[in-house]
């Protein structure tokens, strides 16, 4: 599933295809038709996501929610010659001429597409936990979250009423990075743990939206340092636990783990994150 950082790279590339311009929607497949013929013809204000979920606004506060889920892809083409026609199960289409030029954005095979309003805009926000790529988003929240809760921190991280926009593969790196046995219970962390692990993830993040994809891997483990093969993956980047299994650990040469989490492969290097022995927490 799309991490938070592919979505923001899309709300910036429809940003910057349709902002301010007159668009026409359209549901080539169908399902969406009703809703696209609503806003046909208006003005895209601007696009904008939170987690996993971006917000397409159109005038007149109404919003086009999408959540790719697992195979859902939004293909943004700025400044073609010209628009060709629909291919495949396009559900949404936006589409764009005049002195910008050509621009189209078709949909396909998402979770949800629905055309709704500001007020469930704002409830579906505020069932979100914080977005670490958004400049107003609040530690504390997280914080008292991860404080009060006996579950895994590997299960916390991957709640979006947590964390918006963190999935599995920043799930397992950010906890590599942090030393941190993704079992223990969120309780037990201190602040400055938790400050820890979200810093990171700001920083990951951050760089995921540059370059369009998940790299976590510090430059002293990259290939080139280390004389190892390049990393080969669907998923594409350098990472240090995801999808690495019975491999070396890149910092200790301990083989990789995984085991199912809450229903959903958790990796992890059993040296580099030894698992946690409890004892009393220290606030600070």
């Amino acid at each position: 599933m799309p991490e938070g950082h592919t979505l923001r790279r899309l709300a910036d590339e429809i940003d910057g295809a349709f902002s301010g311009r007159s668009v026409r929607v359209s549901s080539p497949q169908g399902r969406f038709a009703a809703e696209a013929a609503l806003v046909d013809g208006s003005w895209l204000i601007e696009a904008d996501s939170v987690g996993k979920h971006l917000f397409i606004e159109f005038e007149g506060e109404r919003f086009v929610h999408v959540h790719l889920g697992l195979i859902g892809k939004f293909d943004v083409h700025a400044g073609v010659d010209e628009i060709p026609p629909p291919v495949g199960q396009v559900r949404l289409r936006v589409a764009a001429g005049g002195d910008r030029g050509a621009s189209y954005a078709d949909l396909r095979g998402a979770t949800q597409c629905d055309l709704i309003t500001l007020e469930q805009r704002e409830a579906i926000i505020a069932r979100l936990g914080p977005d670490p790529l958004r400049a107003d988003a609040d530690f504390d929240q997280v914080w008292r979250r991860i404080s009060r809760s006996h579950r895994p921190i590997g299960d916390l991280l991957m709640d979006q009423g947590v964390i918006a926009g963190v999935g599995n593969v920043y799930r397992a790196e950010v906890l590599f990075r942090q030393r941190m046995d993704p079992l223990r219970p969120g309780r037990t962390l201190r602040r400055s743990q938790a400050r820890a692990i979200w810093d990171d993830l700001v920083e990951l993040m951050r760089l995921g939206v540059q370059t369009g994809r998940i790299d976590t891997v510090r430059p002293e483990h990259m290939p080139e340092a280390m004389g190892r093969e390049p990393r080969k993956d669907d998923h594409g980047g350098e990472v240090y636990v995801y999808r690495r299994h019975q491999q070396p650990c890149h910092v200790c040469g301990s083989v990789v783990r995984t085991r199912v989490l809450v229903g959903r492969n958790l990796f992890w290097c059993p040296r580099c994150q030894p698992k946690f022995r409890s004892r009393a927490r220290e606030d600070g």
